[in-house]
């Protein structure tokens, strides 16, 4: 359980704090309005991660027990996306340091004026996180990842710890981004924050990649 718990928070984590739509809206706002219009953003994002965390190892539990024989094709798959995240990130990474040099990272294009209150932020970011495609990709390899594990995701009651440790971990980062913002810690939207978080992000997604390539090479034995 416990291991499950620290999985699902470093995921969690991960999925909230690489450079995007979220985190610069997230800047925009409290650099301009401060940290609860920011923070709002941060609570629906946040909502929109533990969905999808939640629906995709409820998914990924009942389709494998109903059909075991789809582990190994999931576990393929997974290891696929995983390696895609860590190539994706990793080239972000790249092209950040790259560009180091250059002008500091725009914000966000000022929000709709309808999404400007602390209502209409949390719908802003709830709407970011379940429409983007790159959540989609995240959730269905690195969920998968987890599934393809015997014993990781026990049934529901699994796969809802798992989604809680996703979502203690997203609200973590939320909350001292905000805060940092707030107290005028403007580096974090420079070409080094994008860089260093890219590349954190890659080597966790690799990591993950290889864990699960070497349980499809074992046969999925182990735990």
């Amino acid at each position: 359980m416990l291991t499950l718990l620290l999985k699902g928070y470093l995921l969690g984590w991960s999925v909230a704090w690489p450079p995007g739509p979220i985190n610069a809206e997230m800047l925009r706002r409290g650099l301009t309005r401060g940290f609860w219009s920011a923070w709002a953003v941060g609570l629906g994002a946040c909502a929109g991660d533990f969905g999808w965390a939640l629906a995709v190892a409820l998914g990924a539990g009942a389709l494998l027990e109903r059909l075991p024989a789809l582990r190994p094709v999931l576990g393929v798959v997974s290891v696929a996306l995983l390696l895609f995240l860590t190539w994706t990130f990793g080239r972000g990474a790249w092209r950040a340091w790259r560009d180091r040099h250059t002008a500091p990272a725009t914000d966000a294009k000022a929000s709709l004026g309808r999404f400007d209150s602390s209502h209409g932020g949390f719908l802003l970011g709830l709407t970011m996180a379940l429409s983007s495609p790159w959540n989609i990709a995240f959730w269905l390899a690195v969920i998968g990842a987890q599934s393809n594990e015997r014993q990781t995701l026990p049934g529901a009651g699994g796969s809802l710890v798992l989604a809680c440790a996703v979502l203690a971990g997203a609200l973590t980062w939320g909350w001292l981004f905000c805060g940092m913002v707030r107290l005028g810690a403007r580096r974090f939207a420079r070409p080094g924050w994008l860089a260093g978080t890219q590349a954190l992000t890659a080597a966790l997604m690799l990591a993950f990649a290889v864990r699960a390539a070497m349980r499809l090479a074992g046969g999925g034995a182990g735990g």
